[in-house]
């Protein structure tokens, strides 16, 4: 076989290869939770695979994307839900409302997959510092859904970073070793305890200060 047909019959395998998304991701994520991500190649998940390194690429930039692929699918959901919020409900509470679809449906669904990643980026500075990233990608995302339901700058920005800043920390606890309780339900505690320490000492302070009487 001539070598440009060869190149050409791999371009196809890379391709056409049967659920090679699956099992790629499938390698990668057994080799990470194995021997770590930083001593992970590519090399190794596409023999672990077996596929071809060319097949790899053709579904993930690097192996990095392999940990958050999944991300762009829920964002889309996360931010169709918050559209779908009434009018009535404050910007936090409709990010929240996004956020905790994601959270009974993709997370749930995959329940020890989606553990055993928030384990692994937790043993990882390199992927720690990917998901910052990601978090600031998804609080964009999540704002630009509350511009459209109609709410202005700063509150959509500050609602978008403040659930996201709620939704890790459940996530956090959710991947906790012995941990029963459901992502929606830690969620919704996190967010009641968070508020129950901002919201009301802030104003019980500000009523305290506008009742001290002049001079002291």
């Amino acid at each position: 076989m001539p070598p440009s047909a060869i190149r050409s019959r791999l371009r196809f395998m890379a391709r056409w290869e049967p659920d090679a998304y699956g099992r790629l991701r499938d390698a990668a994520l057994a080799l990470f939770a194995e021997q770590g991500f930083e001593k992970t190649t590519v090399a190794q998940i596409t023999e672990r695979a077996g596929l071809h390194r060319r097949t790899f690429f053709h579904h993930f930039a690097d192996k990095r994307e392999v940990v958050f692929t999944a991300q762009g699918d829920s964002e889309e959901l996360i931010a169709t839900e918050i559209r779908a919020q009434p009018d009535s409900l404050d910007p936090l509470h409709a990010a929240i409302a996004g956020l905790k679809v994601a959270a009974g449906t993709i997370y749930e669904q995959y329940r020890e997959g989606a553990i055993n990643l928030g384990r692994i980026i937790a043993a990882s500075p390199e992927l720690q510092e990917r998901e910052l990233a990601k978090r600031g990608a998804l609080a964009g995302v999540i704002a630009d859904a509350l511009r459209d339901r109609g709410t202005a700058d700063p509150a959509a920005t500050v609602s978008a970073w403040t659930a996201v800043a709620v939704f890790f920390a459940a996530r956090n606890q959710w991947n906790q070793a012995g941990n029963r309780q459901p992502l929606v339900q830690l969620i919704e505690t996190t967010l009641e305890e968070f508020l129950s320490a901002t919201t009301y000492p802030s104003a019980a302070a500000g009523r305290r200060r506008l009742t001290v009487p002049a001079g002291e």
